[in-house]
């Protein structure tokens, strides 16, 4: 995939039409540059850093309250899977640049980046809803953090390069420099997990608990220990 973080915002989201073309390259610094202009025609376009990034800049200047955009979407859903917030917000700025509308040469989609199948397994009709997206982006980032025990590492790992990637290399970040930079990358934006942590690794405890409402088993994610644990 493309990893253009909140780039993307620059050049299409909130001021240009829903499929305007999107080009990138990388520039003789080794920086990530994201235009709305292709290359070889860009002579003399100034460029600016984007805000919360490194090592990417756009041809449109980006104000940091855009990035903001989908905090209750992404609260809601953060909070509904017991997953970090911070974590969430990552993997979107990584994933499209906060774009509802990217696809990446792979046919990745919307804000979360999911694929077909995936959107399809997740029950997302429309992958550029940004709710329909980001709910079913957190729920697949939950599935793999359960697989792997709520290692975010191996759980970033898989949502970039599949989770038969990670497993055919022992439960280990697979040796692609993509998804390796990926897990980086991500993992610096969302910073340091809460304090609470099941063992010395400092992984934060997240309990399952299944109630039953109006005769029917509702699923809940929550890092507090119920009463009887």
């Amino acid at each position: 995939m493309v990893r253009v973080s909140a780039a993307m915002l620059a050049v299409m989201a909130f001021s240009r039409p829903a499929f305007a073309q999107i080009y990138s390259w990388v520039d003789e610094h080794g920086t990530l540059v994201v235009s709305n202009v292709a290359r070889g025609t860009n002579t003399g376009v100034a460029s600016y850093e984007v805000p919360e990034t490194e090592g990417i800049r756009t041809t449109r200047y980006v104000a940091p309250e855009k990035s903001r955009a989908f905090d209750d979407l992404i609260d809601e859903h953060a909070s509904r899977h017991g997953i970090r917030k911070d974590l969430v917000r990552a993997v979107i700025q990584v994933e499209s640049g906060f774009n509802p509308r990217a696809i990446s040469n792979k046919g990745a989609m919307g804000l979360m980046q999911l694929m077909p199948a995936t959107a399809r397994q997740l029950g997302v009709a429309n992958p550029f809803d940004p709710d329909q997206n980001v709910r079913g982006g957190v729920a697949y980032l939950r599935q793999l953090l359960d697989r792997y025990d709520g290692d975010e590492r191996l759980a970033l790992a898989a949502y970039n390069a599949g989770p038969g990637a990670v497993d055919s290399h022992g439960q280990t970040v697979p040796p692609y420099s993509e998804t390796r930079d990926y897990v980086s990358k991500v993992k610096k934006l969302a910073g340091s997990r809460a304090a609470t942590s099941s063992s010395s690794t400092g992984r934060t405890r997240i309990y399952r608990i299944v109630e039953v409402i109006d005769g029917r088993e509702v699923t809940r994610y929550t890092d507090t220990a119920p009463a009887d644990h």
